[in-house]
């Protein structure tokens, strides 16, 4: 049961780390934009941020769960990852913390992406909230596209839950967009001091995840590859 607990707990955290990583940030400008610009109607910025939230989830949960489910219920690759998971998910996570380190760098702009959703949801009224969820949700670039398949999926695989955890991660990925989007509808002279602060604390973050995911992954690699025991 505890071991479950910091599973889902995981999974929450990939989700908000992949919402405030450099690199899917300019897709939630776009949202919390679109959001916060009904600051005259804090109860509209709520359903706004909720109908977010739930589009970013959906999308998730469904995309999880369908590639979970497909990968356990054929018999052959679901013996496959019982019996190799451990030294797969090594040089996975070594690689994803290398991602997170920017000792591996790939070039990606969703600016463009961002801009064409929003333009489009706009025209949507208030549920373009919900369509900016999932069209952001699809929207993978290098790091999120690492935390997603090649962190949060083996995660949900190796502990039977292809929908809680996609589940949790979507909140997670949505859970800052929404307090972002609260703190416009309650004081846009504090959004410099909140940017400011969730990307110094993103940028640490990042750091310790990727240095604990690396040290993770070569435990793997060690134990399970090479056979060595401590």
């Amino acid at each position: 049961m505890a071991d479950y607990f910091w599973v889902s707990l995981s999974a929450l955290w990939l989700g908000i780390l992949t919402s405030v990583s450099p690199c899917p940030l300019a897709t939630n400008i776009a949202a919390i934009s679109f959001i916060g610009r009904r600051v005259e109607s804090p109860r509209e910025v709520l359903l706004c941020g909720t109908l977010y939230t739930v589009g970013r989830t959906i999308t998730y949960v469904i995309l999880g769960a369908l590639l979970a489910y497909s990968l356990l219920s054929t018999p052959y690759v679901s013996h496959v990852l019982q019996k190799y998971m451990n030294k797969i998910l090594g040089p996975i996570l070594i690689l994803v913390g290398m991602f997170l380190l920017d000792l591996i760098r790939v070039s990606w702009s969703g600016a463009e992406i961002g801009s064409h959703l929003e333009h489009r949801a706009r025209k949507m009224g208030l549920w373009g909230a919900g369509l900016l969820g999932i069209g952001f949700a699809l929207s993978f670039c290098p790091v999120s596209a690492a935390l997603f398949f090649g962190s949060l999926l083996p995660l949900a695989v190796q502990s039977n839950s292809p929908v809680f955890l996609p589940l949790l991660y979507g909140v997670g990925t949505a859970l800052p967009v929404v307090v972002f989007a609260i703190v416009i509808s309650v004081s846009a002279h504090s959004l410099g001091k909140a940017f400011a602060s969730v990307t110094l604390v993103e940028r640490w973050a990042r750091r310790i995840t990727g240095i604990v995911f690396i040290g993770v992954g070569i435990y793997f690699t060690v134990v399970y590859i090479f056979g060595f025991s401590f």
